[in-house]
């Protein structure tokens, strides 16, 4: 077995490679041990997701949503304790205990003095930077096409050498070239649910897919929150599928098409 990004033999690695980092939820797009090297796994994990995790904006929004990391812990969140005094919120997985403000001593001084204080929790942060965002797209993107293919009889084998992928693998693994343009929008809000079984009511965390368009150019499109992010796993450009989205009125290749519901058309 190879891995399908830096190619050498990979059986007797023992990583599992979530293609949606599980620090976002995801128990169930996992490639088994092989797939990836335990190098690229350790790679991928230290240079490629945790900058996209710890982003400001992602922090934020896994702490709001309380999504935990893989010990069990939701992140802080940076707040503000009027007028001026930086703050960290914590908050149990539970969700129903109390959420634990860490000041400093000059702003307990301050509330001591005062007769209360208000704590501002900023909505949003810093994005991740295009290039964090573009290697952590074009990672999933080659790795989701190999789970597509983990049941066909050397589906696997096929992405590993594939060379139409290289210059994708090659940004993912090496981070050349340099810029790997992404698109980005926003195609629900965040806290959009959707009906579930029964009376359940369910949010979606993350979901992806690939967009073939008419002139054969492949998309690796995901979604985080309603966030849709996708790049072009052919080649560093996008403007052929900002061109599918004026052809397609804007619709989301994850909600048209083989996607769309019954109630979109």
């Amino acid at each position: 077995m190879q891995c399908i990004f830096c190619k050498v033999e990979s059986s007797s690695s023992v990583s599992v490679e979530h293609i949606v980092p599980e620090s976002l939820w995801n128990t169930k797009h996992v490639l088994p041990h092989g797939v990836v090297c335990d190098t690229c796994n350790n790679y991928f994990a230290r240079e490629i997701e945790k900058p996209f995790l710890d982003s400001a904006a992602i922090k934020q929004l896994r702490f709001l949503e309380g999504i935990p990391n893989k010990r069990g812990r939701i992140p802080a969140a940076s707040a503000i304790l009027m007028p001026k005094f930086p703050a960290a919120i914590t908050r149990d997985l539970k969700g129903d205990g109390p959420m634990i403000v860490d000041v400093s001593e000059e702003a307990i001084a301050h509330l001591m003095n005062s007769s209360g204080g208000t704590l501002l929790l900023p909505m949003g942060g810093r994005q991740p930077d295009d290039r964090v965002i573009s290697r952590f797209l074009a990672k999933m993107a080659i790795e989701a096409m190999a789970y597509r293919l983990l049941s066909s009889d050397g589906g696997v084998d096929y992405i590993a050498i594939e060379a139409q992928l290289d210059p994708l693998r090659r940004f993912a693994r090496r981070g050349e070239p340099k810029n790997w343009p992404h698109h980005a929008r926003r195609i629900y809000p965040a806290d959009s649910k959707v009906a579930g079984k029964g009376d359940n009511v369910l949010q979606t965390v993350h979901e992806f897919d690939f967009l073939v368009t008419e002139h054969n150019e492949w998309y690796f499109v995901f979604a985080l929150f309603g966030l849709e992010l996708v790049i072009n796993m052919g080649g560093a450009e996008i403007e052929g599928y900002v061109a599918w989205l004026v052809r397609n009125e804007g619709a989301s290749p994850l909600y048209q098409g083989k996607n769309a519901r019954p109630n979109d058309n």
